[in-house]
């Protein structure tokens, strides 16, 4: 897989041409590759071996990339974090992952030692970052010190396109996010059907995205994707601001920018948006939560980019109903992707007429394997090479697919799933309340969000500090 994505560009005689820009900072193909091998001969010096998982709990930045890249080449099996996430969290996924290496900011050092106090496999954590330079947990060791002291090429893994190569972290109704297996051959083939055939990106884009790389949406859109033909990517540390945003745009001249609707509804509202230069742009693209119509239209008025509007997931890894350039159908998610199938089925399993509501139901070469340690949910999930998405649609009949909704009581805000008992477990962790219920509902944009209804505990009061506790 690392050679499909990375190594193949140094064939193609791209070694000396920038593929990554970070802050003021460029680097090649030809860096990007001999950082990705020390990168792996760092996880072998320290002992990981074949099939067994890294956890990256890393920003986005040159580190991310070289880490993916060399795990991947080593044989590693690649599982992805947020960085910004409470220790209970990290607790979690340390014991889930069972991962021996980990990756982290030096942001994070206090909480993540907090996590690792008690991991029961965890051995080294490599940390990024020009201020670490030790911990009193020995297992802490800086990334950039040990990086320098490894050789610059590394023997590939003996991997097969069926090997296990990643996880892709998605969430459950019981709160506890769950992995998607998937193999060597996953990624490439939704690379090979959606971004090159159906986005058709080429060696002269430069992508740009607003979620993060441990989302598997930007993975593919804002690394993969573009290194498959040859293209470039530029990556920021920082949280997702609308402003930040428009400066990475001026700045970097993007051709292909990842977007969410939240994201596109604070753009269109922002004071001088109109004045904003995104000339650059050839095309946009929007998934994580159905596009409303009339943003969309705004968009189109303000800014005059296509926006692509789709629909994926961690089981499948990436998109595989979309919109198209030049074939957008607003409010609707598109047809399916050329190599994929798609079914709307009722709740006995039988497809329904065009029409009529029902369950998605998808299949194609990038599905994953399982849910780790997840027999039921496998078997609920995946059957007979077809992944049940848990999704409410209609298709009409030239073959364009119309979201309706969740099957189950799960959110999609912002473009993540969220469990509402989650936020349930976190607010009843309070001591001023007693219960606790949330909703969806959607605002004036048309977008969902969270609402939860509290029970206070005698003795509290409403009030505005209790609200932002």
């Amino acid at each position: 897989m690392a050679d499909y994505f990375l190594y193949y560009n140094l064939e193609e005689g791209r070694e000396n041409k920038p593929c990554l820009y970070f802050e003021d900072q460029s680097y090649t193909y030809g860096q990007t590759a001999r950082m990705a091998n020390r990168a792996g001969m760092l996880l072998r010096e320290l002992g990981a071996r074949i099939e067994e998982r890294i956890l990256i709990a890393l920003p986005d930045c040159p580190e991310f990339v070289w880490t993916w890249f060399g795990a991947s080449r080593a044989g590693l099996v690649i599982t992805m974090v947020n960085p910004l996430l409470p220790v209970a969290d990290y607790v979690y996924y340390l014991d889930y992952t069972r991962a021996r290496v980990a990756f982290i900011h030096e942001s994070l050092v206090e909480t993540f030692a907090a996590a690792a106090r008690d991991a029961r496999y965890l051995q080294h954590v490599l940390v990024t970052g020009n201020n670490f330079t030790h911990h009193e947990d020995k297992r802490f060791l800086s990334f950039g010190q040990a990086l320098s002291a490894m050789p610059d090429e590394l023997i590939p893994a003996d991997t097969h396109r069926d090997d296990v190569a990643i996880w892709l972290f998605t969430s459950g109704s019981t709160g506890h996010p769950k992995a998607a297996v998937h193999l060597h051959h996953d990624l490439p083939f939704n690379t090979e059907v959606y971004a090159k055939r159906t986005l058709q990106l080429r060696e002269t884009d430069l992508t740009l995205a607003v979620p993060k790389l441990f989302f598997g949406y930007a993975t593919g859109t804002n690394l993969l994707f573009p290194f498959a033909v040859g293209g470039a990517t530029a990556l920021f540390s920082e949280r997702s601001t609308v402003e930040k945003m428009f400066e990475m745009i001026e700045r970097h001249r993007p051709t292909v920018l990842t977007n969410v609707p939240t994201m596109i509804n604070t753009m269109l509202n922002t004071e001088g948006a109109s004045k904003r230069d995104l000339s650059s742009l050839r095309l946009s693209l929007s998934a994580g939560e159905a596009l409303p119509v009339e943003l969309y239209e705004r968009w189109m008025r303000t800014f005059g980019v296509e926006i692509l509007d789709g629909i994926g997931s961690a089981e499948m890894f990436h998109i595989y109903i979309t919109n198209r350039p030049g074939d957008v159908r607003p409010g609707s998610l598109g047809r399916i992707v050329e190599g994929y199938e798609a079914r709307i089925v009722d709740a006995e399993g039988n497809e329904v007429p065009t029409g009529e509501m029902g369950t998605l139901r998808v299949r194609g070469d990038s599905a994953a394997l399982c849910y780790w340690n997840r027999h039921e949910a496998s078997k609920a999930t995946f059957a007979a090479d077809w992944c049940t998405t848990g999704d409410q649609f209609h298709r009409d009949g030239e073959g364009y697919f119309w979201y309706q909704g969740r099957t189950d009581d799960m959110l999609k805000v912002s473009g993540i799933y969220v469990a509402p008992v989650e936020i349930e477990n976190c607010l009843l962790a309070h001591e001023a309340v007693l219960e606790c219920a949330v909703v969806g509902f959607c605002g004036d944009d048309n977008l969902t969000k969270p609402k939860a209804f509290i029970v206070l505990r005698e003795n509290f009061m409403p009030s505005e500090e209790l609200t932002q506790a």
